[in-house]
């Protein structure tokens, strides 16, 4: 096997621009940076998304994309809604059977002063209480 020697594809690269070498190439004196201003100077680095001043678009438009990975449980006050206090088992079912909720809800909270006492009728782990985990 002979060794070749690998070179660029002819065409495919073109000489490095040498700025600042006279007026005769063409990229002399102000070396393609125009007269002045801080973007001529040396040093300057412009930060993403800068608009010289002027509000970025990144900052007018109103944040988005963000969704907690945690699931937060339909809240029921059984002050309000006083039939849930006389079920004998307390589970998603039941609660559906006597206040209308939606399919789609899988936890459930209950709150209220006297929530704590229907803690012992709770008889699905998808139903909790207030100061209870």
């Amino acid at each position: 096997m002979a060794l070749e020697k690998l070179t660029p594809a002819a065409g495919s690269t073109h000489a490095t621009k040498r700025i600042g070498r006279g007026q005769g190439s063409g990229n002399g004196k102000t070396a393609g940076k125009g007269n002045k201003g801080q973007r001529a100077r040396k040093g300057y680095n412009e930060k993403r998304g800068f608009e010289g001043g002027q509000q970025p678009l990144q900052r007018r438009l109103p944040k988005v994309g963000f969704t907690s990975k945690f699931e937060k449980p339909y809240v029921i006050n059984v002050e309000k809604i006083a039939v849930i206090k006389e079920l004998a088992e307390i589970s998603i079912a039941t609660i559906a059977s006597v206040h209308k909720i939606s399919k789609s809800v899988t936890k459930i909270k209950l709150i209220g002063a006297s929530a704590k006492a229907l803690a012992s009728k709770i008889k699905d782990e998808n139903v909790s209480v207030s100061g209870t985990k």
